[in-house]
């Protein structure tokens, strides 16, 4: 039965959209809301482990998946959930949901479904406490500075939303945990994994400097702005590429720069940006911010024509979730300037994502120019672009 309903609603959910080649055209003033709630619904059908509010990583489930993005070998066998990054990119989603509609069903989701599956992660055995990558239940796993990052952001914004402490709260104990990733080798600089520290980050530093921003916002405490600064600071000294603004992955404690880049390593810095010249009036912030915004989109988009015969400016295969950890960054920069010539941009995508690239499921796979097809749909793939359609939303994109 329950099989049975969740085809019924994908179903559903297909025809909800603005264009469907099954169902035909229809208009909606507020499709990119629909669009976030439809995938969000999909997630919890088609993700649901079956106990705890726990999701699983991949829809179909695979046993023999093994997750890549980890400092070590994924040893974990037999029955398995998801990891706390994807996990966390639900909370994500629900957030920008809730911001977006200032629906109370999704505070309560919050409390019921979200931070419930959350807590299987938290580890309060070793100090600071912080969320660890895997189920606390499976015993010990390594700690990420920047998954209890993007987690200390979403519960920051969870406070700036609902204004309850709880959230600032949880916030600050997290970013306890993340500042002891700081030390003095390499000049300063927050560690990527708490177990094995052997490179400092972009995807570590940046959204720290985020985070102690939005933390002195929260709080008008100057010790979290002049953290903030001094992690903005070292971080572009460190790893920005000074030929086009953008910045590289990683530092290792050699002094070695991995030069890979990435849209949400550029994107958190050009919102650290925007943050300090909102927080300071000075011109070179918002400068720094437009010389990262135009070359993100020299670098990491081509033109490309739709069926429809129109010419936008697509992402390269750069994945879901890091582009929508670029769009925080775009989007902070359009609350400063007004010119919505880069979210534009991102609807064009959104768009062409939405009518073109989802599977028989509903679901997405991370390849935005539709050339690989994934049998195994990841959950942040989703979760990620559940944030993305609801940010559109709330900016009447």
């Amino acid at each position: 039965m329950k099989t049975l309903l969740a085809i019924c609603l994908i179903s559903f959910c297909y025809c909800i959209a603005k264009f469907n080649p099954a169902c035909g055209q229809t208009v909606k003033s507020n499709e990119n809301l629909e669009r976030a709630e439809t995938l969000l619904n999909q997630i919890y059908w088609l993700y649901d482990a079956g106990y705890g509010n726990l999701l699983n990583e991949t829809y179909p489930y695979n046993e023999e998946n093994k997750a890549t993005y980890l400092a070590g070998e994924d040893h974990l066998k037999g029955k398995r959930v998801a990891y706390l990054w994807p996990t966390s990119g639900v909370f994500s989603g629900v957030n920008a949901l809730l911001k977006s509609t200032g629906n109370s069903k999704y505070s309560t989701m919050l409390v019921e479904k979200v931070l419930p599956g959350l807590q299987h992660y938290f580890d309060d055995t070793r100090k600071p406490v912080c969320y660890q990558s895997y189920i606390a239940e499976a015993g010990e796993s390594d700690r990420f500075y920047d998954d209890n990052v993007w987690l200390a952001i979403d519960f920051c914004e969870a406070f700036q939303i609902t204004k309850e402490q709880k959230y600032l709260e949880q916030s600050i104990q997290l970013w306890q945990f993340i500042i002891s990733g700081w030390d003095d080798k390499l000049g300063g600089g927050i560690y990527w994994c708490e177990q094995k520290k052997q490179s400092k980050n972009t995807c570590s530093n940046a959204p720290a400097s985020v985070l102690a921003f939005q933390l002195f916002e929260a709080t008008n405490d100057s010790t979290y702005f002049n953290w903030g600064l001094k992690i903005y600071e070292w971080t572009k000294q460190n790893l920005q590429d000074s030929t086009d603004f953008l910045y590289f992955d990683n530092k290792n404690l050699e002094g070695k720069v991995d030069k890979r880049k990435y849209t949400y390593n550029s994107g958190q810095m050009l919102q650290s940006a925007a943050l300090l010249y909102k927080l300071t009036g000075k011109r070179e912030y918002l400068e720094e911010a437009g010389n990262i915004a135009a070359s993100v989109i020299e670098y990491f988009t081509e033109d490309f024509k739709t069926p429809e015969g129109t010419t936008i400016q697509r992402f390269k295969n750069t994945g879901n979730w890091f582009n929508t950890i670029l769009f925080r960054g775009y989007e902070e920069l359009y609350f400063l300037d007004k010119n919505p010539k880069y979210i534009l941009i991102f609807k064009d995508n959104l768009e062409y994502l939405w009518n073109y690239l989802r599977d028989n499921h509903g679901l997405f796979g991370k390849d935005w120019k539709g050339e690989n097809k994934e049998e195994y749909k990841w959950l942040l793939d989703q979760a990620s672009l559940v944030e993305l359609y609801a940010r559109l939303n709330e900016l009447n994109q």
